[in-house]
C-alpha cells in the first residue's frame, strides 16, 4: 500500500475535524482556566488521532462489506479500487484501535473516571458509525452524531484533561465549552451532509435512510447554508459571554469564501467536484476561528 493510498484510506482529508478541536481545546484551557498539562495533552492528542484514524478506516471497511452495489465496491470504495487486502485494512484497525485504548486507559489513570466514561462514549459512536445492521452514517442522526462527537467531545476531553486538578462538574462549564465548540460543530457536522448531499443516489442504492432521504436535496442544502450563517453567528456572540477573546471577530473576514464556497454546492452536488467544498468550509472556518482564538489568547 503506497503512503498516498494509504491518506486516502484514512481520508487525511478530513483530520482537521479532529485536530482543531482539540488545540480549541488547548486555548480554551489556558483562555478560562490559565492551565495545560503538556503530558496529558500529548498523550490524549496521539490517542484521539489514531482513533479518528480506526474509524475512517473502519467506516470503508464496513462499506467495502456491505455494499449492494457491485460497482461501487470495485469502482468507488477505496479497498476495492485499490486492490487493498481487507485482512490488511481488519489488522490496521485492531491494532491501531488497542494502541488508542491503551493509551486512553493511562490518561484514566492520571486524569481520572470521567476520562473513561467520556472515552467509552467516543469509542461507542466511532464504531457504531459505520458498524450494525443499521449504522450511524446510514442513518438521519449522522450529522448529530459526527458533529456533537468530534466537535465537542473532542474540545470537552482537551479542556477536561489540561484542568482536572480544578475543572468543577456542573452545567455552567459544560454549556461554556459546549458554546465555544459549537461552530467547529455545525462546521464538522455540515461535512458529513455535504457528503450526504453528493451521495444522494448512491444511499439511496445501497439502502442508507441517511437525513437526506427525509428531508430531500432540497432540504439538505437549506440545512447546510443555515448552519454556515449559525457558525458565524455564534461566534460573534463569544466574545459578548466572555468565552473567547474579541480577535474571534476576525473570524468574519472569511465569509466571502465560505458563501462562494455554499454557492458552489448549491449549483450541484457531485462528489468528485463539490465535496471539496465542505472540506474548504470546514478547514478554512475551524482554523480561523482557531487562528484568531489564539492571537487574543495571546495579546
Amino acid at each position: 500500500m503506497s503512503l498516498n493510498v494509504f491518506l486516502e484510506l484514512i481520508e487525511i482529508k478530513a483530520k482537521t475535524a479532529s485536530v482543531i478541536p482539540f488545540l480549541l481545546g488547548l486555548c480554551y484551557s489556558v483562555y478560562h482556566y490559565h492551565h495545560i498539562n503538556w503530558d496529558l495533552a500529548i498523550v490524549f492528542f496521539i490517542a484521539m488521532f489514531l482513533f479518528n484514524m480506526v474509524v475512517d478506516m473502519f467506516d470503508n471497511y464496513c462499506d467495502y462489506y456491505h455494499a449492494d452495489s457491485k460497482s461501487y465496491q470495485a469502482n468507488t470504495n477505496i479497498i476495492g479500487r485499490e486492490n487493498i487486502s481487507p485482512r490488511l485494512v481488519l489488522g490496521l484497525i485492531v491494532i491501531l484501535s488497542v494502541i488508542s485504548a491503551l493509551m486512553g486507559i493511562w490518561l484514566v489513570v492520571k486524569a481520572g473516571l470521567p476520562v473513561l466514561w467520556m472515552g467509552i462514549f467516543c469509542f461507542a459512536i466511532g464504531y457504531l458509525y459505520s458498524f450494525g445492521p443499521h449504522p450511524i452514517s446510514s442513518l438521519p442522526l449522522g450529522e448529530l452524531a459526527s458533529g456533537f462527537t468530534m466537535g465537542f467531545m473532542i474540545v470537552f476531553l482537551s479542556v477536561y484533561i489540561n484542568t482536572y486538578q480544578t475543572f468543577t462538574w456542573d452545567w455552567p462549564a459544560v454549556i461554556r465549552i459546549f458554546l465555544v465548540a459549537l461552530a467547529d460543530e455545525l462546521w464538522i457536522s455540515n461535512l458529513l451532509l455535504d457528503n450526504n448531499l453528493c451521495d444522494a443516489q448512491e444511499d439511496e442504492d445501497n439502502h442508507r435512510t441517511t437525513i437526506i432521504h427525509f428531508i430531500g436535496v432540497k432540504g439538505g442544502l437549506i440545512a447546510y447554508s443555515i448552519k454556515n450563517v449559525l457558525a458565524f453567528l455564534i461566534i460573534i456572540l463569544l466574545p459578548f459571554l466572555n468565552l473567547a477573546p474579541k480577535t474571534v471577530w476576525l473570524t468574519v473576514l472569511i465569509i466571502p469564501f465560505v458563501y462562494k464556497q455554499n454557492k458552489i454546492l448549491i449549483s450541484k452536488q457531485v462528489k468528485t467536484e463539490t465535496f471539496i467544498t465542505g472540506v474548504k468550509t470546514l478547514f478554512v472556518g475551524s482554523l480561523t476561528y482557531l487562528v484568531t482564538y489564539f492571537l487574543g489568547m495571546l495579546f
